[in-house]
Protein backbone atom coordinates (compact mmCIF):
# COMPACT_ATOMS: atom_id res chain seq x y z
CA UNK A 1 0.00 0.00 0.00
CA UNK A 2 2.80 2.39 0.86
CA UNK A 3 4.60 1.82 -2.45
CA UNK A 4 1.44 2.80 -4.35
CA UNK A 5 1.36 6.17 -2.59
CA UNK A 6 5.02 6.81 -3.24
CA UNK A 7 4.58 5.97 -6.94
CA UNK A 8 1.70 8.47 -7.20
CA UNK A 9 3.78 11.14 -5.47
CA UNK A 10 6.67 10.51 -7.88
CA UNK A 11 4.29 10.66 -10.85
CA UNK A 12 2.77 14.00 -9.81
CA UNK A 13 6.18 15.38 -8.88
CA UNK A 14 7.53 14.49 -12.33
CA UNK A 15 4.61 16.35 -13.93
CA UNK A 16 4.52 19.35 -11.61
CA UNK A 17 8.25 20.11 -11.42
CA UNK A 18 8.64 21.04 -15.12
CA UNK A 19 5.48 23.16 -14.93
CA UNK A 20 6.81 25.06 -11.91
CA UNK A 21 10.16 25.55 -13.61
CA UNK A 22 8.31 26.79 -16.70
CA UNK A 23 6.27 29.25 -14.62
CA UNK A 24 9.43 30.62 -13.04
CA UNK A 25 11.06 30.78 -16.46
CA UNK A 26 8.03 32.63 -17.85
CA UNK A 27 8.30 35.27 -15.15
CA UNK A 28 12.03 35.64 -15.65
CA UNK A 29 11.43 36.04 -19.38
CA UNK A 30 8.80 38.71 -18.68
CA UNK A 31 11.10 40.53 -16.28
CA UNK A 32 14.15 40.67 -18.52
CA UNK A 33 12.73 40.54 -22.07
CA UNK A 34 9.05 41.50 -21.81
CA UNK A 35 7.73 44.67 -23.40
CA UNK A 36 5.55 47.38 -21.86
CA UNK A 37 2.82 47.67 -24.51
CA UNK A 38 1.53 45.80 -27.50
CA UNK A 39 2.84 42.35 -26.67
CA UNK A 40 0.23 39.68 -26.03
CA UNK A 41 2.42 37.20 -24.15
CA UNK A 42 5.33 39.13 -22.69
CA UNK A 43 3.42 42.33 -21.86
CA UNK A 44 1.69 40.74 -18.86
CA UNK A 45 3.51 38.63 -16.23
CA UNK A 46 0.51 36.33 -15.76
CA UNK A 47 0.22 35.33 -19.40
CA UNK A 48 3.96 34.91 -19.62
CA UNK A 49 3.90 32.62 -16.58
CA UNK A 50 0.97 30.60 -17.96
CA UNK A 51 2.73 30.08 -21.28
CA UNK A 52 5.92 29.11 -19.44
CA UNK A 53 4.01 26.50 -17.44
CA UNK A 54 2.38 25.12 -20.59
CA UNK A 55 5.75 24.84 -22.33
CA UNK A 56 7.14 23.11 -19.22
CA UNK A 57 4.33 20.56 -19.34
CA UNK A 58 4.77 19.98 -23.06
CA UNK A 59 8.43 19.18 -22.56
CA UNK A 60 7.64 16.37 -20.11
CA UNK A 61 7.14 12.78 -21.18
CA UNK A 62 3.41 12.08 -20.81
CA UNK A 63 3.72 8.56 -22.21
CA UNK A 64 5.56 7.20 -19.22
CA UNK A 65 8.55 4.94 -19.06
CA UNK A 66 8.80 2.84 -22.23
CA UNK A 67 11.22 0.36 -20.66
CA UNK A 68 8.75 -0.68 -17.98
CA UNK A 69 6.01 -1.17 -20.63
CA UNK A 70 8.31 -3.32 -22.78
CA UNK A 71 9.26 -5.51 -19.81
CA UNK A 72 5.61 -6.33 -19.04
Amino acid sequence: MESGKSEKIKKYFKLSLPAVIGIIGGYVYYYYVGCNRGCAITGNPYTSMIWGGVIGLLLTNFKGNKKSEEEK
